[in-house]
Order: C-alpha cells, then sequence, then structure tokens
C-alpha cells in the first residue's frame, strides 16, 4: 500500500488523500508572541511562565491545519499552574534530600 503525497515547495502545503495541511501563523507573529511571553515572565519573576507556554502552544496549534481540519488548542494556564507548583515543590523535597544524603 503506498501513500501519495504532493508538496508544493512555493506554499509550503502538503496535500495528502486530496486534503491540504499547512501552518498560516507568521514569523513576525510568533517572534513577538515569543517576546510576550519572555517579558511576562520574567517581569513576574517566572511565576506566569505557565501563562506563557499556553499562550504560544496556542498560537501555534491554533494556525496549525491538518488534512483540512483546523487544529484547536483547550488548554489553559490554571490547569498547567498547578501542576507546575507541584514540580517545583516535588523538585526542592528531591533536592534536599539529596543535600541531606551528601
Amino acid at each position: 500500500m503506498t501513500t501519495h503525497i504532493r508538496v508544493n515547495p512555493l506554499s509550503a502545503m502538503e496535500v495528502r488523500k486530496g486534503k491540504t495541511s499547512y501552518f498560516d501563523g507568521g514569523l513576525l507573529q510568533y517572534i513577538g508572541w515569543s517576546v510576550l511571553g519572555t517579558l511576562v515572565t520574567v517581569c513576574t519573576l517566572g511565576i506566569c511562565y505557565p501563562w506563557s507556554i499556553t499562550m504560544i502552544y496556542g498560537w501555534k496549534i491554533n494556525h496549525t491545519v491538518i488534512e483540512g481540519r483546523r487544529m484547536q488548542f483547550n488548554g489553559s494556564a490554571v490547569g498547567l499552574f498547578g501542576n507546575w507548583i507541584k514540580w517545583w515543590f516535588f523538585t526542592l523535597i528531591t533536592l534536599g534530600i539529596y543535600g541531606l544524603l551528601n
């Protein structure tokens, strides 16, 4: 079984089974969102880092179309923030135990 894929090098679109896949975001937009995310993270001393991550991933995913269907990002900074706090807590505990043993 072979799959035929046509790629148009000028439009950066891939056509598979008659459906197109492409990314419609721009480089300057990506740079702008990345700079904004970095500024927010630095200004809040890392507290808003989960918001920055979800903002950038949301932009990337919401500008992607695969086989004619636009992807949707449903993540939230609040959900990631809870996990982020737990990861830092357990990292500090692990490093503290390691420090006591040495």
